[in-house]
This record gives C-alpha cells, sequence and structure tokens, in this order.
C-alpha cells in the first residue's frame, strides 16, 4: 500500500536558529516521534523515462522558529530507477562533523536530500559545497544523505533535482543527482549536494508524495507543534506536468508508522495542496485517508 511505502521515508535531523513568530502548543504524552501530520500523493498516468529533472514547489505561510522540528518534504518519497530518495527543508538540520567524522554537528535551517538502496551506503556517494555535511547509516535503513544550511523563512520555495553527470565504476554506470533551492523572493538557487544513483538512463515512478512532519532531535527531543499553512504545488518532472490519475491524502494514525496527533488537515486549491497545522482536534478513524480533487492548468 502507499502509505506504507512512505512510511520508509522517515526522517535524518536537525539544530538551532532565530525566535519564532508563532507560539507553538507543546505535545502531551502522545505517540512517538517522528510525526507524519499528513501525507500528500499524486498517482500519474505512467512513469517518465529518460528522467532529467524534478521540481516542487513550496510556500510557507510564516516564520518557524527552531525551537522547533518541522521538516515540510516537497519529495516526501521518490523513486528513480527503483532506487528511493526524499528531501526538502527542515528547521533543524544535522550532519556528520565531516566525511570521515561521525560527530553530529548541528546546522540551524537547511536543505535535505537522501536516497535509500541495498547494503550499507557511503558518504563516497555524495557530494556538495565546502558547508554540505553527509551521512550514511542503517539506522532508517541503509541511507545516505546530504544536507546544508539554509535560512529559510515564510515565502515560496522551488526544491528540485537535476539529472547531472555520469560515471562508470568497476564497469558499472552511475548518474550523480544533485539538489537544489530557489529561493522566488531574491531569485537565488542555493546547491545542497549530489547523490550518485545506479544507471545511465533513470526513470522516475508513476507516483510522488509530501508530507509535513514533526521530528526528533538530541537538541529538541519533544517537539512543540508550530500553527502554519503549507502549500505544496503539482509536481514537474522533465519540464513538464505529468497526467494525473487521482490525488490522496493520508493522516497516519495511533498504531500506524509515524503515527501523529491530529493536528492537521489538508484541502486542494486548483492544482495546489494546502496542509493546515495548528491546534490538535479529534478525528475520526474514517477520515485519516481521504481523495483530493485538484484542478490542473488547461484541463478541463
Amino acid at each position: 500500500m502507499a502509505w506504507l511505502a512512505l512510511s520508509l521515508a522517515f526522517r535524518l535531523l536537525g539544530a538551532a536558529e532565530p525566535p519564532a513568530t508563532n507560539q507553538p502548543s507543546v505535545a502531551p504524552a502522545w505517540p512517538r516521534l517522528p510525526w507524519h501530520l499528513a501525507d500528500i500523493w499524486w498517482n500519474f498516468d505512467s512513469p517518465t523515462p529518460h528522467f532529467e529533472s524534478l521540481d516542487l514547489d513550496v510556500t510557507i505561510d510564516r516564520d518557524i522558529s527552531t525551537n522547533v522540528n518541522l521538516y515540510i518534504a516537497p519529495c516526501g518519497l521518490g523513486e528513480l530507477g527503483g532506487i528511493r530518495f526524499y528531501g526538502g527543508l527542515q528547521s533543524n538540520c544535522n550532519g556528520w562533523q565531516s566525511r570521515t567524522n561521525p560527530t553530529r554537528v548541528h546546522l540551524g535551517k537547511g536543505g535535505i536530500f537522501s536516497r535509500w538502496g541495498q547494503g550499507r551506503l557511503s558518504v563516497n556517494q555524495a557530494r556538495g559545497a565546502d558547508d554540505s555535511h553527509f551521512e550514511a547509516a542503517g539506522y532508517e535503513g541503509d541511507f545516505v544523505s546530504v544536507r546544508r544550511p539554509l535560512a529559510w523563512t515564510k515565502g515560496r520555495y522551488t526544491w528540485s533535482l537535476r539529472a547531472c553527470d555520469t560515471e562508470s565504476v568497476d564497469g558499472k554506470d552511475y548518474t550523480w543527482v544533485s539538489c537544489f533551492v530557489t529561493v522566488w523572493e531574491t531569485g537565488l538557487t542555493r546547491y545542497i549536494g549530489s547523490l550518485r544513483f545506479e544507471g545511465k538512463d533513470l526513470t522516475f515512478w508513476d507516483r510522488h508524495a509530501a508530507f509535513v512532519e514533526i521530528y526528533a532531535t538530541a537538541q529538541i527531543p519533544r517537539s512543540p507543534i508550530p500553527e502554519v499553512n503549507v502549500t505544496f504545488g503539482y509536481p514537474r518532472i522533465n519540464g513538464r506536468t505529468p497526467k494525473l490519475k487521482s490525488a490522496r491524502v493520508i493522516h497516519p494514525g495511533p498504531g500506524e508508522r509515524s503515527g501523529s496527533p491530529d493536528c492537521a488537515t489538508v484541502t486542494a486549491s486548483g492544482s495546489d495542496v494546502v496542509v493546515h497545522v495548528g491546534p490538535v482536534f479529534e478525528r475520526e478513524a474514517k477520515d485519516r485517508r481521504y481523495n483530493l480533487s485538484l484542478q490542473l492548468p488547461g484541463v478541463p
């Protein structure tokens, strides 16, 4: 089932920065973190061969303090050539101090890009800028990740992937896929880092997921829940909008992986999906999964 697939896309981690304008409420005895407040799934007509790019717009309607651990993932789960990946913006990123020193350091707000694989992955499968940080471990399944500081605030951003150079290692072909975040207010694009994927001609699968999450860090083991509205735009693959079959929302509940207190609702706004995060309420079990009616531009 789709929600089981998304539950594989857990978290990585984070740290600290400026004070909040909104006053979140602290959780009492609720499920173990991380919490998926909302999972959004877009299902397309078909996979996209010859992958070149993925672009996802995300709008955050207010500043978020680093006294909360908020993960806004326009890419909650994707798949390239059979390899699953995810990424987005975190209010508290962290990573290894260096490629050879796994001491965890906290970076503040940042962008993140991670992939899974079979068998232990290495930071040699990641590259980045001078202030990019890395991690490769097995506590969330075998993964390798790159993350870089980015002092994001309220506003609009585009989280992007690009298939870049290829290389051959021991007779096998690989593609380096690079992650970028563009700040609409300034027009500046920040390189987050790159990960190496198996294969030379990658195919993007026939779906996509996004999520909003509250997670745990050593600095903030029990995060408050902020009030915020997060708007996800429709995914663009190779510069085009894939044909939509259906769109669906899942709010994982008690006993489910990444189960969360009920504090988020999701609505459609044209082709956009808006996640409303606020005070905790009681949701009936039948309302944890529902379809969204999206109106794509140019589609009657």
